[in-house]
């Protein structure tokens, strides 16, 4: 008598928080990660900018001007510059709640204004996986034309003094690299060939339409606003034997999109709501 093999159990949708839980907190800030792992986010999505004196520090905008009280691109200033900046108070001024009167809420003050060192953060992460939760961190690379090459030389010099630059035999790889450049993905690639990759894209170029990615890339990141408008192309993506992680996932109609489509991973600004939409809180 034989027996049908049933197919393998999808595996849950992983849910990314996008610059931390940054629908609750100031992007990027440590606030909006702790936030985010006491969401129960499986990953964290993080930019990296390198500063003037070589330091990766969590930023997404070239100058400073939209997220601190500060002027200036990141680039041109010293991590200490930065650490005299105010990385949270805007947040206030956005028509956002105070949330140290939420009774789930209690950050460290200076948690919530702080610039974030990439370091610190993959201390946080370190911390959390030590304590047997199997986070994951989602890093983006951003690239002002005098640092080209440098951003992901120190990206992967810290990774590895972390020893995450190789994953595991077994198991997910606890960190990808992230990026809009496919020049970017093929030097993480060039120097770590197992490091899981992703490809970002804000359009579909005309090449890529029929499902395939640049050299260097493992993953592909389409923007939701590729995936309302084109949801065939998910198709083709998988097809080709890519997964697929969407940016950035805020309503409930485009989780449901996803959901439908398969996809692997969302990135969102609000990973509680997301995880609750999943039946996963």
């Amino acid at each position: 008598m034989t027996h049908a093999r049933l197919p393998s159990p999808q595996p849950p949708i992983q849910v990314i928080a996008h610059r931390g839980a940054s629908d609750d907190a100031p992007e990027h800030t440590l606030a909006a990660y702790r936030k985010a792992i006491e969401d129960g986010a499986d990953a964290l999505e993080c930019d990296v900018r390198l500063t003037a004196d070589g330091q990766l520090v969590c930023v997404h905008d070239r100058r400073v001007n939209r997220t601190s009280n500060g002027r200036g691109a990141v680039s041109a200033l010293e991590l200490a510059d930065l650490a005299t900046l105010d990385f949270g108070s805007w947040k206030k001024h956005e028509g956002h709640q105070d949330h140290h009167e939420s009774p789930d809420w209690d950050p460290v003050p200076g948690e919530l204004t702080s610039v974030l060192t990439l370091e610190r953060l993959l201390e946080l992460a370190h911390d959390v996986r030590a304590g047997g939760r199997p986070l994951q961190l989602a890093i983006e690379t951003k690239h002002p034309t005098r640092w080209a090459g440098q951003v992901e030389e120190r990206l992967l010099h810290l990774l590895k003094r972390f020893g995450l630059d190789t994953p595991p035999a077994e198991g997910p790889a606890p960190v990808r690299v992230m990026s809009f450049s496919a020049r970017s993905l093929y030097r993480v690639r060039a120097a770590a060939p197992t490091l899981p990759t992703v490809f970002l894209m804000q359009f579909v170029s005309p090449r890529l339409r029929d499902g395939r990615l640049p050299a260097g890339a493992r993953i592909a990141g389409p923007g939701m606003r590729i995936v309302r408008n084109n949801p065939g192309y998910i198709e083709r993506l998988h097809k080709a034997g890519h997964r697929v992680h969407v940016w950035t996932v805020n309503e409930p109609e485009d989780v449901d999109l996803c959901v439908r489509l398969g996809v692997e991973a969302i990135i969102t600004n609000r990973p509680k709501q997301v995880l609750s939409q999943l039946g996963r809180s």
